[in-house]
């Protein structure tokens, strides 16, 4: 490869990169932006950033925001999430088990996808039984440090991908999560005390690939504990067992169970 031909090379991949970034800003609580807004956001010179967003306009990634100058989402990536989500058919069957466990426990079901740097709430079911209900919205990022972010990171095949978002957190909170990883995949669940005192505990829902989807219950702490032998605990792996053998991914689901029943015994002697 030539010396020319190696430099167009890196630089497209980093206008990739680049168009990328900018694209991962925009989400439930940014839905629109600016070109200045987004310069700031990254990092990056304001006219660079415009000239980005305009090339990502003409091809459909993005479009023209209702306030002057700004920008949005466009039909392009509308239809390729429409046609990535369509493949995922764990939303299809979900719903119905998402209802029941919501229903039977009180409190907000939650199914999330890995988005391309951390869980992305994709189902939402709400019990309204309750004085106080938890509201999620459908396309949150959730963090690192959340239930459903231990329970990918504790399953995921690609543990170098999760070694390098482990890394990238300061060195006291990468030691705390990844004890939390460990716990989870020693025993099938993960809980996370969120801001504003909620609770969450969340399982694994496998395919034949592997793991491909999250599922918690989210509650106050008034409410939901955060012990993993608990009766949310297990209705959450339960859910998410029935969800897996649906899936084809049973037989890791059983081992998840499995695990919950041998704790719960051991608990009780």
């Amino acid at each position: 490869m030539s010396e020319e031909t190696s430099s167009g090379s890196a630089s497209d991949i980093q206008a990739v990169t680049r168009a990328a970034q900018i694209l991962q800003l925009f989400g439930p609580n940014r839905p629109q932006l600016t070109a200045a807004e987004a310069a700031e956001l990254l990092g990056m010179n304001r006219s660079t950033v415009y000239r980005y967003c305009n090339s990502l306009v003409a091809a459909g990634l993005l479009e023209r925001g209702h306030a002057i100058g700004s920008f949005a989402p466009g039909g392009l990536l509308l239809q390729l999430g429409t046609f990535a989500l369509g493949q995922r058919k764990v939303l299809d069957l979900a719903p119905a088990v998402m209802r029941e466990l919501s229903s039977s426990a009180h409190m907000t079901a939650v199914l999330s996808l890995w988005g391309s740097a951390g869980p992305v709430v994709s189902r939402v079911e709400e019990d309204t039984s309750r004085n106080v209900v938890v509201s999620v919205r459908v396309g949150s990022q959730l963090p690192l440090t959340s239930a459903q972010a231990k329970v990918f990171l504790a399953f995921t095949s690609d543990q170098l991908r999760a070694e390098r978002m482990l890394s990238a957190l300061p060195p006291e909170q990468q030691d705390a999560l990844r004890m939390e990883i460990e716990l989870t995949r020693s025993t099938g669940v993960a809980t996370s005390p969120d801001l504003g005192g909620v609770n969450a505990v969340s399982a694994p829902i496998f395919d034949e690939h592997g793991i491909c989807a999250s599922l918690a219950l989210v509650a106050t702490n008034h409410v939901l504990g955060l012990d993993r032998d608990s009766q949310a605990a297990w209705d959450v792996a339960t859910a998410a067992a029935e969800l897996s053998a649906a899936l084809g991914g049973g037989t890791r689901a059983n081992t998840t169970t499995t695990r919950m029943a041998v704790a719960e015994a051991n608990r009780k002697n």
